[in-house]
C-alpha cells in the first residue's frame, strides 16, 4: 500500500510517501511545502492545496494520512494550522484518496511503541524503519512519513 503522510502547517507542511512492499517500509518521497511569511493568508493556503494536488498527480498514493491538530494554548496559532489542515483535507479529498487522521500521541505509539516519544526518538525510528542513512529533515517531513507509517501499521490491525 502507498500512503501520503501530511503534517499540516501554515508556513510549513511536511509530507512524505510510504510504500510497504514485502513487509519492508520505504520512502518514496518526502520534504515540505514552504510558503512566505509576508504572504497573504489565502495565497499561503492555495500554495499548500496545490503542492499536495501536485504530490497525488505524481506519485498516485492509494490513501492518505494526515496529523490531527495539537492543542495549542496560542489560539492564532491553532486558527493558522487549522486552516492548513482544512486546505489538506480538501485537496487530498479533491484527489479521490481517502483521508484518515491520527493525534500525535497515537503516531507516536505506532511509531515507537510510546505515545510520549521525543522528536529524537522519533526521528531515529523513521530512519531505521524506512532504512534511510540519516534521519530526514526537516522535522516536517519526519512527522509526516511517521503519520503515513501509522496509517500502514493500523491498517494491519483493520
Amino acid at each position: 500500500m502507498r500512503v501520503l503522510g501530511v503534517d499540516p502547517g501554515t508556513a510549513i507542511t511536511g509530507y512524505g510517501i510510504v510504500v510497504e512492499e514485502d513487509g519492508e517500509l520505504h520512502a518514496l518521497t518526502f520534504g515540505v511545502i514552504r510558503t512566505p511569511a509576508g504572504q497573504p493568508l489565502p495565497r499561503r493556503l492555495q500554495t499548500i492545496y496545490r503542492e499536495l494536488r501536485a504530490l497525488t498527480e505524481r506519485w498516485r498514493p492509494e490513501t492518505a494520512a494526515v496529523e490531527e491538530l495539537f492543542f495549542s494554548t496560542n489560539v492564532r496559532t491553532a486558527m493558522s494550522v487549522g486552516q492548513a489542515r482544512g486546505v489538506a483535507l480538501l485537496a487530498l479529498a479533491d484527489s479521490g484518496l481517502e483521508v484518515t487522521e491520527y493525534t500525535p500521541s497515537a503516531v507516536k505509539q505506532a511509531v515507537t511503541g510510546y505515545g510520549r516519544a521525543d522528536k529524537h526518538q522519533m526521528q531515529e525510528m523513521m530512519r531505521l524503519l524506512l532504512h534511510l542513512d540519516s534521519v530526514p529533515r526537516p522535522d516536517d517531513a519526519a512527522d509526516a512519513l511517521a503519520v503515513a507509517i501509522c496509517h500502514l501499521h493500523s491498517a494491519r490491525l483493520r
